[in-house]
């Protein structure tokens, strides 16, 4: 299928212009106003915003194992419908793909399951249960986008070390989940006023940061690209901050709901405020805030973690940690940050595009003639209710749920295929 898509608006020099695109055979093949449409199937814009289909480097598939959370499947449409094109699945399934073997079977659904891009990630352990290292040159060459134990962090600085230097050597990633389990003290939030007003165990900022000091100076010495995952403290900014400074090769990432929420907006013992790394104090807040404008904090991801229904109905205590957002994060972005002015437009695209494909040598997150027609076309002035019976996620687990935003994706190509659409009565 040739498209041709035509009265869009696209981002030049942080200014919207008017534009056309003609694709063909999955490609751009030319943008420009003077462009005219040659038999393709066109697409009228309408004046809406044309972007680069989003990156994210952290998303919870579930499948195999979890697949009453989510599968490939619905986990890859709730990411096209979002405006996401390349996503990046965790390992934290059932098997691991810590194994050549299990990692094959993981590629195997994603080409057959998969309605956009999907890298997978492979586990550093063995089951991810921290005591064996995996074989990172087989699981590289079988095609892993890079390795963590997401989910748990790694305890053993020997067997972090040991692992970024032969990750060094692969030119590989080593991502972190970044918890001293000696410090979480059973916790389910932030340790702060408002664990102490609903009498639940809290999580210190320092399980966090403590870990993340340590494995900056192991990445230092073997000479590795170390990135943080889903960071949420002051101290951990300050830490990553540092370390930039020093010429560490040092990235991290931070997530939509630790940039608007903090641990004042916990309504009480509801699961669909728990998730680790846990809702921060305000000043954790401004921090990231900070980081991100400053540079600090690469670029933002959404950490989509499903869970069903029931589980995330036990309350704090018992409900496991996690919550979705593929398909809220460019709302909620743009109606708090952009049209409020703190953020530009151009910002918010290049947190969610360019930076996280340059951080991880990815070709995506441009739109320029030649590259792999991957796009979103976003409709800035739509407004609606976030509403979880809409979600084509399993997951309905947000704290999200009710609020109002601008700037809603309308429709997603990937590939130069369209993948998802809104639809029209």
């Amino acid at each position: 299928m040739n498209l041709f898509i035509k009265n869009v608006n696209m981002l030049k020099n942080g200014e919207l212009a008017p534009t056309n695109i003609r694709i063909a055979n999955g490609q751009i093949e030319g943008i420009g106003i003077g462009l005219s449409p040659q038999g393709e199937q066109e697409i009228d814009g309408n004046g809406r915003m044309i972007a680069p289909g989003f990156v994210d480097v952290h998303v919870h598939l579930r499948e195999p194992g979890g697949e009453q959370k989510e599968t490939i499947e619905s986990g890859t449409r709730s990411a096209a419908k979002g405006g996401y094109t390349t996503i990046c699945a965790m390992p934290n399934t059932r098997p691991v793909p810590d194994t050549i073997e299990n990692l094959g079977r993981v590629n195997a659904l994603i080409e057959k399951n998969a309605l956009i891009r999907v890298l997978p990630y492979a586990s550093i352990t063995i089951r991810e249960a921290g005591k064996e290292r995996t074989n990172l040159t087989e699981l590289k060459e079988h095609g892993a986008f890079a390795f963590t134990d997401d989910g748990v962090g790694i305890q053993q600085a020997g067997m972090m070390y040991e692992t970024m230097q032969d990750a060094a050597k692969l030119d590989m990633t080593v991502v972190a989940h970044c918890e001293d389990n000696s410090l979480i003290y059973d916790g389910v939030m932030h340790e702060g006023k408002r664990s102490a007003e609903l009498g639940l165990k809290g999580i210190p900022s320092i399980a966090e940061s403590v870990h993340i000091a340590r494995d900056i100076l192991l990445a230092e010495a073997a000479g590795a690209h170390y990135h943080v995952c889903h960071i949420s403290t002051k101290e951990s900014v300050r830490v990553v901050r540092d370390a930039k400074r020093a010429g560490i090769r040092v990235t991290t990432e931070v997530c939509p709901h630790h940039l608007l929420l903090s641990e004042d907006d916990i309504p009480g013992d509801d699961a669909n405020w728990k998730m680790n790394p846990p809702l921060r104090s305000k000043e954790d807040v401004e921090a990231l805030h900070e980081g991100l404008l400053d540079g600090t904090i690469d670029f933002i991801v959404t950490d989509h973690a499903p869970h069903t229904l029931e589980e995330k109905s036990n309350g704090m205590n018992k409900a496991p940690f996690g919550i979705v957002g593929l398909e809220t994060a460019f709302p909620l972005l743009y109606t708090h940050y952009v049209e409020t002015g703190k953020w530009t437009l151009q910002q918010v695209i290049d947190w969610m595009t360019v930076k996280p494909s340059e951080t991880f040598n990815l070709p995506y997150g441009k739109i320029e003639k030649g590259q792999t027609a991957d796009l979103v076309l976003l409709d800035l002035e739509k407004e609606q209710e976030i509403k979880v019976e809409d979600f084509l996620s399993k997951g309905k687990n947000t704290p999200f749920g009710g609020w109002n935003c601008k700037g809603w994706p309308v429709m997603t190509i990937f590939g130069g295929q369209i993948v998802w659409q809104e639809e029209t009565n």
